[in-house]
């Protein structure tokens, strides 16, 4: 019987996960380009009811953040369990690098940051702990790209990986125009056309958009630009 009901917990738990992060009003992406990966979000903060998207909450949400000067997240879920998370993983890693006098691999540290998405799902809460990240950073083996599932899975991604309630139309496009040798500049661009096609559909996703590029030679914050000034570009 201990057998059965814990068969029926989970269950319920994966139902819950699969009717839930869909609805995560954001679009993120990632892409392996054959000089870095780059990562993109929109900038719509959202409240979530039964039909989805229900209030837009903010306009201005940053949901590319870097965790140090090698590594860069994506971020998709419930805002209070990703501030958390973001400051562990932080905390944690600069702990290892303290302890270690070593830098953790972007491996290790994806790894580290899926176990701690694992234990906030599990967590004893009335609320379900929800948090996906994209995971991106350099080290000696080159650059990296890993989806962090909300249920704390891993996976190493190598091509591109999008996330959030835009995913189903960012993912058509990608299929379609993403090819092998990508350069990071021919990325900057199909992150933002990908963003831009979201934002046309999904009710999620809007405001504007931030991209990032990891390189051999740095972290940057490449574009950061909000609708109103997209439109005005588009009718100079």
């Amino acid at each position: 019987m201990i057998i059965f009901t814990k068969i029926i917990i989970s269950n319920k738990m994966s139902q819950e996960i699969d009717k839930n992060i869909l609805k995560t009003g954001t679009t993120t992406l990632g892409l392996v380009c054959k000089d870095g990966i780059v990562l993109a979000a929109d900038k719509r903060m959202s409240y979530g009811g039964e039909g989805g998207v229900s209030l837009v909450a903010g306009k201005h949400a940053q949901k590319v953040v870097p965790i140090n000067d090698k590594l860069v997240v994506t971020t998709a879920g419930v805002v209070s369990d990703i501030q958390l998370i973001v400051k562990l993983i932080r905390a944690e890693l600069r702990l290892k690098e303290i302890k270690s006098k070593e830098e953790s691999s972007t491996a290790e540290a994806a790894n580290l940051l899926a176990s701690l998405v694992y234990q906030n799902i599990r967590k004893f809460s009335p609320f379900l702990g929800l948090a996906h990240f994209l995971t991106a950073g350099r080290d000696s083996l080159g650059f990296h790209l890993y989806e962090v599932g909300a249920d704390g899975s891993i996976s190493k991604i190598e091509d591109f990986v999008a996330s959030g309630s835009g995913t189903v139309l960012v993912y058509g496009l990608l299929e379609s125009e993403y090819k092998k040798n990508l350069t990071v500049e021919e990325g900057i661009k199909l992150a933002v056309k990908s963003i831009n096609s979201s934002m046309k559909r999904d009710p999620g996703t809007g405001e504007g958009l931030d991209v990032y590029t990891i390189t051999e030679k740095e972290i940057k914050h490449v574009l950061e630009q909000e609708v109103e000034t997209m439109f005005v570009n588009k009718g100079k």
